[in-house]
């Protein structure tokens, strides 16, 4: 089998898909099997540089996309997401696989993977160290991930902050950023070169495009990095920059209550809470202008890497 999916023919990977595919997601492995029109085309077109492993490799996870057994007059163009147990997890519209598929990693992901603590935070590093951006819906995270991503930082998540010990690495999970309304005309403009996927009208969550990162973020999603700064992002429209540290006490109730599983983590979730709060330099940013955010969130980094 080829290292990543840009290298399997389209027939190669319709083939496989029946078999059952194994993509490796930062430390995960998924395994994807599908027959249903279109399956392969999409992983072509959103996973091209995600690494393929042999089929005897251990699964994280194993999920199936396939037509919606259910009786109706829109059953040839509704699809569904079985888990490993052959349950239905998602029922959708043909055109919205991708959304829900990768709503999908993430559940199984979130519920599944208590060997880290894992937190509702995106993730990025530069040459200083890695900047955390714990977050609730709505904030600005994912806008202000796909921003940095493209301006000299490393995506190494969106979604899961994963710390796995006391040595409180952060492990890369960079996936697609799911773009929602108007993030995705921001992006659009602000940053023309931005592989974003087609928009996906009528989800829970409105109109959402996939934002693919550069292929060589990918390639890094087995380089670790080390906490340096921590920022709770808030947009707000027509807002000026607003940036104020935050108290440790603060900083540590903000991670534990972004955590997906830290009541579930008990005694090594707390050291690695508390650890991860003494080594951070934590602030709360207020802002509506991207270019500008990214570039103070900069200045603040260089700042905490010189005073560590």
């Amino acid at each position: 089998m080829a290292d990543t999916l840009r290298q399997q023919t389209p027939e190669q990977l319709r083939l496989a898909l029946r078999r059952g595919l194994r993509l490796k997601l930062g430390p995960f492995v998924i395994e994807l099997r599908g027959t249903t029109p279109g399956l392969a085309r999409r992983l072509l077109e959103h996973y091209p540089d995600y690494p393929l492993v042999f089929r005897d490799t251990f699964a994280d996870a194993r999920l199936s996309v396939g037509r919606n057994p259910t009786p109706s007059r829109h059953w040839f163009s509704t699809r569904v997401i079985r888990t490993d147990d052959g349950r239905v997890f998602s029922t959708f519209p043909e055109y919205a696989t991708l959304a829900h598929l990768e709503w999908t990693v993430n559940w199984v992901v979130a519920t599944r993977s208590h060997q880290f603590l894992m937190l509702h935070a995106g993730v990025l590093a530069n040459a200083h160290g890695a900047l955390i951006l714990p977050a609730q819906p709505g904030a600005g995270k994912s806008t202000l991930c796909a921003y940095l991503m493209h301006r000299g930082w490393r995506l190494l998540s969106d979604e899961f902050t994963l710390l796995r010990d006391d040595s409180l690495a952060i492990h890369p999970f960079p996936r697609l950023i799911p773009l929602k309304n108007q993030s995705i005309d921001i992006i659009r403009e602000l940053v023309p070169e931005a592989a974003l996927g087609p928009s996906i009208p009528g989800t829970h969550k409105g109109t959402v495009s996939h934002l693919r990162p550069p292929d060589d973020q990918i390639a890094a999603m087995h380089q670790t990095a080390q906490p340096r700064l921590m920022i709770f992002p808030q947009y707000v429209p027509g807002a000026k920059l607003e940036i104020t540290p935050a108290a440790k006490a603060d900083c540590f109730v903000g991670i534990t209550q972004n955590a997906f599983n830290y009541v579930l983590s008990g005694e090594a979730g707390f050291r690695m809470a508390a650890g991860l709060t003494d080594v951070v330099t934590p602030y709360r940013l207020r802002y509506s202008d991207l270019p500008a955010a990214a570039a103070a969130i900069g200045g603040l980094m260089a700042e905490a890497a010189a005073i560590s």
